[in-house]
Parts: structure tokens; C-alpha cells; sequence
């Protein structure tokens, strides 16, 4: 049997004093996409900084592909195929498309030679190619010259992904990808994540959009207070007594 991609045991996390999240466990598989569920101040943007490396557990364990990254460096997370986008994009306005993704590559830059090489001076220089060709492959060639400034959000959107795919990750987080978006750029957002999947890239989003995690969700795990409630299809867990209380309320969910 093929061991997870990423394992989160018994994790724990407190601010002053306040316990943001509580043993907290759960796998991602290979090649699918878990969703990160609940309401508001469930705990679930905390877990995932904690996964990415913006935080360090107070307690417990997070392996990615077998390996202890509890505590690793969230640029050492990188490297070994962690790369993540968020909610408000993070793109340089003042470069083009393309420019943007080759900030995404340059943690890939086997030495100080890679990093000093003037690319601008070299039009098929290897990275812009890739960024190019990948631009290409999701529908976004025609954007490549464009200032990102002047882009529509969901555009926007779409290109900080390719560039988090560019840093080579095997395993993509997004916090809340639709967030923003109307039904056009979520419809296309989609379709994006669905190329990204059939490459192998293994994706774990929190987001608040039920339709979008039903449409792109393999399964979820659902959050509440910092805990787990329930895991399983979107299906399973909406019909679960805790989830339906976490959400509507005891009374409105008996």
C-alpha cells in the first residue's frame, strides 16, 4: 500500500494561551484532493500555516512523504515540493505574467550562476520557456506580456497558481481559490485544477464555497473549534449530527 503524501498527527497549537487547534489528524493521499472544512474560526487557516511552515506546533507531527517537516523552514518546505498560494493574491504588479512566474522557478536555481543569469538578455533562456509553455497549457498564453496590475482578479488568480506549480510542487495548498470569484472564473479555476490533477500535483484547499469543493474534492476533513468533527465525501459529512451543528447550530440542525 502507498504511503500518504502527508500525514498531520496529533497536532496542537495555541496563541496566548488559547487553544487554536486541538490533536489534530489526518492524511492527504497522493494525487487527490482533500478539502479543509468549517465555519468561520474553525482553526483551518491555522492548520494550514502550519503545514506550510508560517507556524510551528506546539505538539505533534507533520511528514511529508515520509520525512519530518514539523519544524522545517517553510523555504526548505519548498524545495521538497511544498508550495502554496493565498487568499489575497500575492503577484508583483509591476511585472509582467511572466516575469511573476519566474519568481516561482527561482527556487529551483541549482547555484549563484542560475540566479545571476541574465534572462531578460536571453529570449529562449529555459525558464521563460517553461513559464511559456505551462502559461500555454492552461489557457493563459495570451496573457504572458501583460502587466499583472492591470489583470481581472480571477486571471489573477489562475497565474499565482501556475507560478506555485512552477516552483515544482507535488503537493499544492490553496486557501480559499474561489474566493472572489464570480461563476465564469470559478468555472475556469476549476478546470485549471482539473489539468493540474491529471498532472499528479496532490491539492489540500481550505475554502468556504461547498459547490466548489463538491465539483474538485476527492474528500474533506471537516474543522470546528480547532477539532476534527468528521472526514469523509462532502456527501458523508453534511449529514453528519456535528458537522450539521457546527454550521446551522444544535437546534436548527435536530
Amino acid at each position: 500500500m502507498t504511503a500518504p503524501l502527508l500525514t498531520v498527527e496529533a497536532v496542537s497549537k495555541s496563541f496566548g494561551g488559547l487553544n487554536v487547534i486541538r490533536d489534530l489528524t489526518f492524511k492527504v493521499e497522493r494525487g487527490e484532493t482533500l478539502g479543509l472544512i468549517g465555519p468561520n474560526g474553525a482553526g483551518k487557516t491555522t492548520a494550514f500555516n502550519m503545514i506550510s511552515g508560517v507556524f510551528i506546533p506546539d505538539s505533534g507531527l507533520v511528514t511529508f512523504e515520509g520525512r519530518d517537516i514539523t519544524r522545517m523552514a517553510s523555504r526548505r518546505r519548498i524545495k521538497l515540493g511544498i508550495a502554496r498560494s493565498f487568499q489575497n493574491v500575492r503577484l508583483m504588479q509591476h511585472l509582467t505574467v511572466w516575469e511573476n512566474l519566474l519568481v516561482g522557478q527561482h527556487v529551483r536555481a541549482s547555484g549563484l550562476i542560475d540566479l545571476l543569469t541574465p534572462f531578460r538578455l536571453i529570449p529562449r533562456h529555459r525558464w521563460r520557456q517553461e513559464a511559456i509553455a505551462a502559461l500555454d497549457e492552461m489557457g493563459l498564453a495570451a496573457y504572458a506580456d501583460a502587466m499583472v496590475g492591470e489583470l481581472p482578479y480571477g486571471i489573477r488568480k489562475r497565474i499565482d497558481l501556475v507560478r506555485a506549480t512552477l516552483a515544482g510542487a507535488s503537493l499544492l495548498m490553496l486557501d480559499e481559490p474561489a474566493a472572489g470569484l464570480n461563476p465564469v472564473e470559478t468555472a475556469a479555476l476549476t478546470s485549471h485544477l482539473a489539468l493540474l490533477k491529471q498532472r499528479g500535483i496532490t491539492l489540500l484547499i481550505v475554502e468556504h464555497d461547498m459547490q466548489f469543493v463538491d465539483t474538485i474534492c476527492d474528500h474533506v476533513v471537516v474543522l470546528n473549534f480547532g477539532q476534527k468533527i468528521a472526514e469523509g465525501t462532502l456527501a458523508q459529512v453534511q449529514r453528519d449530527a456535528l458537522v450539521r451543528a457546527a454550521y446551522l447550530g444544535t437546534e436548527q440542525a435536530a
